[in-house]
């Protein structure tokens, strides 16, 4: 069978024209095979057949159930639906085959209403001839499914929409209609219903929603729209519409105005504003064409003869025609202009058409007397082509009358009526175009009352819409009631991420509906250009078409751009031709369609033509070949044919998005480098897995996530264990053993100094430079943490000899570079110069950048250049925030805030402090959180809050490693100073001699000063007035060694007034 591309009938496959409209039917380029569709099913099934059968003779019976079959086909087949097949007393018919629409959810909503009103007209039958009365019940589902090749009247469809639908009416009651919930979502508006208990339905996990259908309303669409809310823009269109009138008005004439414009572009609402506020006088007629139905060809212009003749519905004949006449008394030919009017309403006898239409313009002259009329005629790239011949001469025959007609129209009205308005010195046609994204923005907020949304959230609907009010108003309606968008306290708050929010079905059948007008040739290159995305190119549609369709790719292209679904763009390669789609939701729409397997095909080919074309540019496109590859093996997987093919798909894929996570990691963006890593884990195998999983793991660490690192390194040890690659587990087992001591207490420094000084001895022997290097950045870490600054000094400014270094490794030497800068013995202006090395060493890196910066920071505090201080945080904490590493930025907060400390700024010193201790505490992490926890409570000793400082103290105690010097000193100093608070004296110092004693035993200076300066505090509460001088001028020596001007000239005004 052939179907047509513009109508939809079906013809036999000899036929060369349409036999219902006569458009040139394509051919066919073999069948297309299987299609994925969303569609909607309704099951009806005789209740009590058996019971029947034992009253009625087998021929009766016969005669009985053909008489309802016959019924019940009818009215699905007036609604446009198609009974795939009879399975006992029940019908199976789909909405959606072989023609998909937008509204089919609706047509079979109305199906099953039709059907249970036809079963009681036919129970009368029944009764009266054969006694007997026919019960039956409902179910309509909803869903995706996978049909045959509609064209080639392959009809049977297959999904879980199918099994839930017959579930449905199993569940229902006889003579009740129950509705999935799917289905609900699509005829909201256009039904009344009642909720029923979540259904348990036999092979569902879990309960289903469902609805009673009681009633559909006539002429509703299932989701109206919302045009009260202010319109946005367009307000050079609304001032060609007011000229049209204007001059249709001075020069008593007919004009016609042709508004083009995708579905929910705003169409409507640009002409209801029009209507609303610029017709003056003129007396406004509306009428709009029908999608399906009997008798619709002169529907619209029915609407509008009602409005003119205060006709109302449901009005029987006599009584139209009367309204008619008298409407037409002064008019000279009123009685003859009435009759052939009113013959094409059935109000009397027809005539013939070209008489019809004389009448009909006359009418319009007549009502123009007076006052100027506009007719508004909706949607008419539904009309039949008898009612568009009406426009026209309406258009073209009207004269010494103000009348303006406006028709509203999809851009597929020019595939059927291609010249449509041409020619006409009285007619202009304009194309709606999508909003701007400000004022697409300003809509969102119209719809939503001005009250604030989540930035994230604006930008996905405003991304997914692009610019389409329908679609804008669509996502938001989706998002409000699936919950995902709520209105509390006075502003709209989304409750989880919104990247991944789906397309409303509303706009996905719409725009699917509009693909399946397309004739086979056109929707298969359409497809293929959804392949490669939203920008496509010829050489790549060209050669993943079939070898017969090659030679019309090129103008069924630009068919598909006069048709408004596609546009040209640039292309990325010499000698090729690009287009993009109209919207990105048609490409989605067109790709969906595919079922898997030809997709899984498609992108495999595409990589192959990709690879050719971009050839030494390779890298460029590295990312785009990896995402194809692996889209080609995980369709392979969901369908289960994991084969060889399959699997050296695989490893293709994460071959090139490994080497796309190397990338990101060299240039600072670690959230892409994961993501690359966690997709090529799942794909590669062997070295090439565990390869990934260690510069994984790597990252993690990086980011302070350093639990996902121990669990990462964990299994990457395991797996390189198992496959015998001891060089991959050793560089595994060395993020292990770094991050082991993060999250647990008990893991000391010395242990893991002495699993990285063992791997490095076996990394040497085994000849990996990569590895050895790695080790010895991670020695340098571990002497920073053992406060041998100077020793991770000397270890970094080896490792700069290297000829090539990775930008971790520049990032990670220059990190020591700081610590030695800001915690050694260093002066101030060694420790500048020191920090100007640093800056050399990471180059352009970000990450460094923003490191750096941070301890700049810390260091003019020490100078006294507060304000410098604050401007160089901030910018730091700017970068950290702007690269999506917010944890780095945590873990510079200790600094800051010890800045803050210096600088008498106490309360932000505190709340900085605070801010990082739970957020290490919320991902487990303890290494820094137990200094920073010191810190902490020496910072509530300074605020005289000794009560709150115990409790920090108590808890860095509790989480330090037995060897952390930093956080032993920092909780011992604390503690000192709330028990002499106490009078606790003895205990006091001996916890300041303590802590003298861990920092002496390093290179912190600073620490040093800090720690006697609190035991000067502690024998000064005391009354040990001289040991207390003893031991501040310890302090301020290593101060004003350091160069610490404010911490130096704090200790100097307290030893003048003692």
């Amino acid at each position: 069978m052939k179907r047509c591309p513009s109508c939809g009938d079906e013809n036999a496959d000899k036929a060369r024209f349409c036999q219902n409209c006569a458009t040139p039917l394509p051919e066919p380029d073999g069948a297309l095979g299987d299609v994925r569709r969303v569609v909607t099913i309704v099951f009806a099934d005789v209740t009590g057949s058996t019971s029947l059968g034992e009253r009625l003779d087998p021929e009766a019976l016969r005669r009985v159930m053909g008489r309802y079959f016959d019924e019940m086909s009818a009215v699905i087949e007036r609604h446009g639906g198609t009974v795939e097949k009879f399975i006992g007393d029940a019908v199976m018919a789909v909405f959606g085959i072989p023609r998909l629409h937008e509204d089919d959810a609706v047509r079979a909503a109305r199906a099953a209403a039709g059907m249970r009103e036809a079963l009681s007209v036919l129970n009368l039958e029944l009764e009266r001839e054969h006694g007997v009365g026919i019960a039956a019940r409902i179910g309509v589902n909803t869903g995706e499914v996978v049909a045959g090749d509609p064209s080639a009247g392959q009809r049977l469809v297959t999904g879980d929409a199918v099994n839930v639908a017959a579930r449905l009416e199993q569940a229902a009651s006889p003579g009740e209609i129950f509705i999935g919930e799917s289905t609900y979502r699509l005829v909201k508006d256009a039904v009344e219903v009642e909720p029923v208990a979540a259904l348990d339905l036999k092979g569902k996990e879990e309960p289903v929603p469902a609805f009673r259908l009681v009633k559909v309303l006539a002429d509703v669409a299932g989701h109206e729209r919302h045009l009260d809310s202010p319109m946005v823009g367009r307000g050079k269109e609304l001032e060609m519409l007011e000229r049209a009138l204007e001059r249709a008005i001075t020069e008593r004439t007919s004009h016609l105005f042709t508004l083009l414009g995708a579905a929910g572009v705003g169409k409507s609402r640009l002409v209801g504003e029009f209507l609303d506020g610029s017709v003056g006088t003129a007396a406004v007629l509306r009428g709009r064409c029908l999608s399906y139905g009997e008798g619709i060809t002169f529907f619209p212009l029915a609407e509008v003869i009602h409005q003119a003749a205060d006709i109302l519905e449901g009005e029987p004949p006599t009584a139209a025609r009367a309204k008619l006449d008298a409407l037409l008394a002064e008019s000279p030919d009123g009685k003859r202009i009435s009759s052939l009017v009113g013959g094409l309403f059935g109000w009397g006898p027809p005539g013939a058409t070209e008489d019809a239409f004389w009448a009909v313009r006359k009418i319009l002259e007549h009502l123009a007397r007076e006052q100027p009329v506009v007719v508004v005629f909706d949607d008419i790239h539904w009309a039949e082509p008898t009612f568009l011949d009406l426009i026209e001469h309406l258009a073209d025959w009207t004269r010494d009358a103000a009348v303006l007609l406006v028709s509203l129209a999809r851009p597929e009205l020019l595939d059927i009526r291609s010249g449509w308005g041409g020619g006409k010195m009285n007619a202009s046609s304009i194309l709606l175009e999508p909003l701007p994204s400000d004022e697409a923005s300003l809509l969102v907020d119209n719809l939503l009352g001005r009250a604030d949304i989540p930035q994230a959230a604006r930008d996905r609907i405003l991304e997914a819409a692009e610019g389409n009010p329908l679609f804008v108003e669509e996502m938001l309606a989706m998002l409000i009631d699936d919950g995902l968008l709520r209105f509390e306290e006075g502003s709209w708050r989304s409750v989880e991420d919104l990247a991944d929010v789906t397309v409303p079905p509303t706009i996905h059948l719409l725009l699917a509906a509009r693909l399946d007008r397309l004739d086979a040739e056109e929707r298969a290159v359409i497809e293929r250009g959804a392949v490669e995305g939203k920008v496509f190119h010829t050489g790549a549609v060209t050669t993943l078409s079939a070898d017969s369709a090659r030679p019309n790719v090129r103008s069924r292209l630009l068919a598909l751009a006069r048709k408004e679904l596609i546009r040209p763009d640039r292309a990325e390669f010499a000698g090729e031709d690009a287009f993009r789609f109209r919207h990105l939701l048609i490409r989605d729409a067109a790709y969906q369609a595919m079922p898997k397997e030809q997709r899984a095909d498609l992108h495999e080919r595409f990589a192959d033509w990709l690879a050719r074309a971009a050839g030494e540019r390779m890298a460029e496109y590295e990312e785009i070949l990896g995402h194809h590859l692996e889209q080609a093996y995980r369709y392979r997987a969901e369908l289960g044919t994991v084969d060889d093919q399959a699997r050296e798909l695989a490893r293709r894929a994460g071959k090139h998005l490994y080497l796309c996570a190397v990338r990101a990691d060299e240039r600072d963006d670690l959230n892409a480098a994961r993501a690359f890593l966690e997709r090529a884990i799942e794909l590669c195998e062997d070295t090439d897995r565990v390869r990934a999983m260690v510069l994984l793991a790597e990252v993690f660490d990086e980011v302070l996530d350093y639990q996902r690192a121990l669990d990462t390194a964990t299994r990457a040890v395991a797996l390189a264990d198992a496959i015998g690659d001891r060089s991959l587990a050793l560089r595994a087992g060395l993020v292990y053993s770094m991050s082991k001591g993060q999250v647990d207490p008990t893991h000391k420094i010395a242990s893991a100094r002495a699993e990285v000084e063992a791997a490095l001895e076996e990394l040497n022997r085994l000849g990996d430079e990569a590895g050895s290097d790695r080790a010895w950045i991670l020695l340098a870490r571990l002497s920073f943490y053992e406060g041998k600054v100077a020793k991770a000094f000397e270890i970094a400014n080896h490792l700069t000899e290297r000829a090539t270094l990775t930008r971790r490794q520049r990032q990670e030497i220059a990190a020591e570079m700081n610590t030695t800068a800001y915690f050694g013995a260093l002066t101030l202006e060694e420790a500048f110069r020191a920090m100007e090395r640093a800056g050399e060493v990471v180059g352009s890196s970000l990450t460094g950048e923003a490191m750096n910066l941070r301890t700049m920071s810390g260091l003019l505090g020490m100078a006294g250049r507060f304000e410098e201080a604050r401007v160089s945080a901030e910018r730091s904490a700017q970068l950290f925030g702007e690269l999506g590493t917010p944890m780095r930025h945590i873990m510079s907060m200790q600094i800051v805030a010890e800045t803050e400390r210096l600088a008498g700024r106490l309360d932000e010193a505190e709340r900085l402090l605070r801010e990082a201790h739970e957020a290490f505490e919320e991902i487990g992490e303890t290494g820094f959180n137990s200094t920073v926890c010191g810190v902490l409570a020496g910072t509530l000793c300074d605020l005289e809050r000794f009560d709150e400082a115990e409790v920090f103290a108590e808890k860095s105690r509790q989480l330090a490693a037995e060897d952390d010097f930093a956080s032993q000193s920092a909780w011992r100093m604390a503690r000192a100073r709330v028990l002499a608070d106490r009078g606790e004296f003895d205990e006091a110092l001996t916890l300041a001699d303590e802590a003298v004693a861990i920092n002496e035993g390093t290179d912190y200076i600073v620490w040093q000063g800090d720690g006697h300066e609190v035991r000067g505090q502690v024998l000064a509460a005391a009354g040990r007035d001289d040991d207390a001088r003893a031991a501040f001028e310890e302090a301020l020596h290593r101060f004003e060694r350091k160069g610490n001007v404010v911490a130096a000239a704090r200790i100097s005004a307290r030893l003048m007034a003692s």
